[in-house]
């Protein structure tokens, strides 16, 4: 029979090659050749090689599809039980079929661990209908019903936990379990995350930096007295003091009130409403918590917690507190306003801007992948007996609710930064590099947008006879706000600055605005407790399954509460704040500024294109100038980690 030549790469990752035996089955439109060893003499498949074998199959199998790889342990070739064995890397396979034939290449780019076998196609990308064989539409069904299984849980299945409902048996336990992947700003949030003045700091630079606000009035709802602060105020103040100086600020998740919860493992899960007040200190001192009331409610059942409180008390009051910031963040701040948002953009650009208007050309790269993602999003995440019905105390009920509440007040203002950061009177509050790394985005992208709008449009009238700009933003306004008048966004647009500030803020949220609350909490997943080498395995699909940096240690932003919150104080215990935890099985490209295809050939657009990365250059490097003297750095919105567009 005819010889086929293999060429093997293996990954350069230590650890990426292996001592077991590796074999090849060819699958053809005529059938299957059996298992056939790639062998030389001497230890093959090391790290970072390339290596050419041949291989003689017993039958024609006809046209080629598909290639079977196959791993055993270098003991026995076909052992009686499934092996840990050494893992193993594969970047591609080459198969070069006899008499000629042009080569076929293979991309794998997977970790191969123990016994075990992997079906690789030539790398030519097909849509579905394009796949006419038998055999290949199986394969795509296959591979896609695996990858579902085992994408975002198969770190918990690897370590046993996924299938085990009961409650955590120690902090210890936790650590270990959750101890995939260490990063310095993992580490530093495992060290301080019961410390109060981290706690604040996430307001300011955590995964949900639009929250906090100047407190001007204590809510009458919130009945916090001067005594109650005494001991983090000090003498010589009182709450009336500071709030006259402007040094107190409010975060409410007031929308939380009255919203539904989940039942996971047959258990009613459970949800508050909390306020917290904050103190900056004089001085550039650091921002801190002086009290928290677990309801919008007050009175003898909902006491307001304090830093005085015993130790557990306050801490548990702390973690519902953080288990509120989960439930906004997720559905309204991430899927809502980053992600759905974005989606009504995308869709009103695609509809209602032809292909050569200035603007289509503008912004079709920041909507790259948008609605592919969301799709994906839908079916994997926000679907029934999906990831947020079985991980979060909210479900897609409550998810639901929660949004539907949200998009009654959402208005223009909290989607332009600027706006936003007046709005809520963090003009000066230090250290917030959320804002102060977004407004340089901003203003680049502000100045960037006008040039380009310079360009196209003359005059104001320009603007109002353009009726393609026109019809798109009204689609905007009355299919993704619903002809809200209330939310302030405009439903046409009169003026070139008009028109710029709007641009600019579907550009920013579409890209700077993603980027910040959500690149805090994605981060690559290892498979198998291995990093995906290249550009990794698995970048987001699924932002509940990837919480890194602020939510890789669980008690710092816990999906959900297995018991109601403490309507008393000196009840609690290390025994009662495990329970309240989540159970064990309920835990778990292109930068800002890239325009790769060219949409505009005249030479002015092309220049304002370079001014702006050039721009964007300098922001990048006076923020790693910045983080280089923090303790934790603040990376979210340094321009090349920016994706153009919600494509993760």
């Amino acid at each position: 029979m005819a010889k086929f030549r293999v060429r093997v790469s293996t990954g350069e990752a230590l650890g990426a090659g292996t001592w077991d035996k590796m074999s090849v089955s060819i699958v053809g439109t005529r059938g299957e050749t059996p298992p056939l060893p790639l062998d030389h003499l001497g230890k093959e498949f090391n790290a970072g090689a390339e290596e050419d074998f041949e291989v003689t199959p017993p039958q024609d199998v006809g046209r080629v599809l598909l290639v079977r790889v196959h791993k055993a342990p270098l003991a026995r070739s076909r052992p009686l039980a499934p092996s840990a064995g050494d893992a193993w890397f594969c970047r591609w396979l080459q198969l070069t079929p006899p008499h000629g034939a042009a080569p076929l290449w293979f991309p794998c780019y997977q970790w191969l661990e123990g016994e075990g076998s992997l079906l690789l196609r030539e790398g030519t990308a097909k849509i579905s209908w394009e796949d006419h064989h038998p055999t290949l539409q199986q394969q795509r069904r296959e591979e896609l019903q695996a990858r579902r299984e085992a994408y975002g849980l198969a770190e918990l299945k690897l370590k046993g936990l996924l299938d085990r409902k009961g409650l955590w048996k120690s902090l210890q336990e936790m650590r270990r379990v959750f101890n995939f992947r260490k990063t310095p700003a993992v580490e530093y949030v495992f060290e301080h995350w019961q410390e109060d003045a981290f706690f604040a700091y996430q307001f300011l630079n955590g995964l949900n930096p639009v929250l906090i606000r100047r407190c001007h009035y204590l809510p009458k709802n919130f009945p916090v007295t001067d005594a109650m602060v005494a001991p983090v105020l000090g003498p010589g103040t009182s709450l009336q003091a500071e709030l006259e100086k402007g040094s107190l600020f409010l975060v409410d998740h007031g929308l939380l009130a009255g919203v539904r919860t989940n039942v996971i493992n047959g258990r009613p899960q459970f949800s508050t409403a909390p306020m917290t007040l904050l103190y900056q200190r004089p001085g550039r001192g650091p921002l801190l918590p002086l009290a928290i009331q677990l309801s919008q409610t007050p009175g003898p059942n909902s006491p307001v917690f304090l830093p005085s409180d015993d130790k557990w008390d306050w801490l548990l009051a702390k973690t519902w507190v953080r288990n509120a910031e989960f439930s906004i963040h997720e559905a309204l701040t991430h899927l809502l306003q980053a992600h759905l948002v974005p989606e009504v953009f995308a869709l009103a650009t695609l509809r209602q801007l032809p292909h050569c208007h200035p603007l289509f050309k503008l912004l079709i790269p920041h909507t790259r992948y948008t609605l592919h993602i969301n799709t994906l999003g839908r079916e994997l995440l926000i679907a029934p007996g999906q990831v947020v019905d079985r991980s979060t105390g909210l479900g897609i009920g409550g998810f639901s609710e929660l949004i539907q509440k949200n998009m009654e007040q959402l208005n223009y203002s909290a989607l332009c930064l600027p706006d936003d950061i007046r709005a809520r009177g963090v003009e000066d509050i230090p250290d917030y590099y959320y804002r102060d790394d977004g407004m340089q985005i901003w203003g680049a992208v502000e100045r960037f947008v006008s040039e380009m709008i310079d360009i196209y449009y003359p005059s104001d009238e320009s603007v109002r006879n353009d009726s393609e700009l026109q019809a798109w933003v009204w689609e905007i306004f009355s299919e993704g706000f619903l002809g809200r008048e209330s939310s302030g966004l405009p439903s046409t647009l009169g003026t070139r600055e008009a028109l710029i500030q709007y641009v600019t803020m579907v550009i920013f949220n579409c890209s700077a605005k993603h980027s910040a609350v959500s690149a805090g909490q994605v981060r690559r997943v290892n498979v198998g407790g291995r990093i995906g080498e290249e550009d990794g395995l698995l970048t987001s699909l699924c932002p509940l399954a990837c919480q890194y940096d602020f939510g890789a240690w669980m008690p710092n932003l816990p999906p959900t509460m297995q018991l109601p919150p403490p309507t008393s104080k000196g009840q609690a215990r290390l025994e009662g704040f495990l329970a309240t935890l989540p159970p064990v099985n309920a835990t778990c490209d292109r930068p800002l500024g890239t325009y790769p295809d060219e949409h505009f050939i005249e030479e002015a657009p092309r220049r304002s294109i370079t001014a702006f990365q050039s721009r964007l250059a300098e922001i990048s490097r006076d923020i790693q100038e910045r983080n280089r003297g923090l303790a934790l750095p603040y990376p979210y919105l340094d321009p090349p980690l920016i994706e153009n567009s919600v494509s993760i």
